[in-house]
């Protein structure tokens, strides 16, 4: 019954799909006797007005779940383009918790939020100017243009795309899915630290593997293996290095717990990469499978 249902606190989740000759419809009926049977033998009741039985989409923890994937609420996403421009550090704060709630919708997040953040620091003087106008439309835009993220299946490999800038690290989770289409599993991003602003160039791509490791590790730890790409050539033979730091051999002690190659492919080729910590104003559109009809919803 694991196979297809979830749990979540008093939530379930039921989900089928066509298979040993059955249509889509017939399995989740089947699915459905299933579930309701096995609540009946435990004494277990559901309240009929809070049911959703044969629906294409749904609303779940959040977000929405389809065939084709995982889309951010519309209403969230609406709400974050209707807010006007913020007057206060508080009216600020406000719309980046509601922002950051969708981050791992949008590649580049933590870079584009840096002058909004930087408003909120201790002691910071509030003044909106055109740097930070252009970070509010900017994460605006992204939110609102944001893929369908794709439903990972534990089945198939990963593979990870991770890059560093002066400023932020990012990663992004894909896979292959059953037609052959390379999609986004989910974006993550953060602003470097004060100290980490410092490091050389090779250990700021270093550690944006280490977070893609830490931020998909219920993904990849103990899987089949995988692939990391960068276009920093040199990690290639990090692993291998006569020379390391105590912080490097650290790092390389933790990356050992997986089993992954690192390809380089040039910043030309890498073009997810550069679009996750470098432009802000990168379009996504050909980064993600976007062509079911309920992407037109967002």
């Amino acid at each position: 019954m694991r196979q297809f249902v979830q749990t979540y606190f008093d939530d379930i989740f039921v989900h089928s799909r066509a298979s040993e000759g059955k249509t889509a419809v017939e399995a989740h009926l089947g699915h459905l006797r299933e579930v309701l049977l096995c609540m009946r033998e435990n004494r277990l009741y559901a309240n009929i007005n809070k049911c959703i039985f044969g629906a294409e989409e749904i609303p779940f923890l959040g977000c929405f779940l389809g065939k084709d994937g995982v889309r951010a609420d519309p209403e969230k996403v609406c709400a974050i383009a209707q807010w006007p421009v913020p007057v206060s550090q508080k009216d600020l704060r406000k719309w980046l918790g509601l922002a950051n709630y969708l981050h791992k919708y949008s590649a580049n997040y933590a870079e584009m939020a840096r002058p909004l953040t930087n408003l909120l620091k201790k002691d910071a003087v509030w003044s909106w100017t055109s740097e930070a106008q252009q970070a509010f439309e900017a994460i605006k835009s992204s939110l609102q243009s944001a893929p369908i993220l794709a439903l990972p299946d534990e089945e198939r490999p990963f593979s990870v795309v991770c890059d560093a800038s002066d400023f932020a690290i990012g990663c992004a989770l894909l896979q292959v899915d059953a037609e052959g289409r390379e999609r986004v599993v989910s974006f993550q991003s953060r602003q470097l630290k004060a100290a980490e602003k410092n490091y050389p160039v090779h250990d700021k791509e270093l550690l944006a593997m280490k977070y893609a490791l830490v931020k998909f590790r219920v993904h990849l730890l103990g899987q089949k293996p995988f692939v990391i790409y960068t276009d920093h050539a040199s990690l290639r033979t990090a692993t291998s290095s006569p020379h390391l730091s105590q912080r490097m051999a650290r790092w390389l002690s933790f990356f050992a717990e997986y089993n992954f190659t690192v390809e380089y492919k040039p910043g030309k080729q890498n073009v997810l990469a550069d679009a996750l910590s470098r432009r802000p104003d990168y379009e996504l559109a050909h980064l993600a499978y976007l062509e079911s009809p309920l992407y037109e919803l967002i």
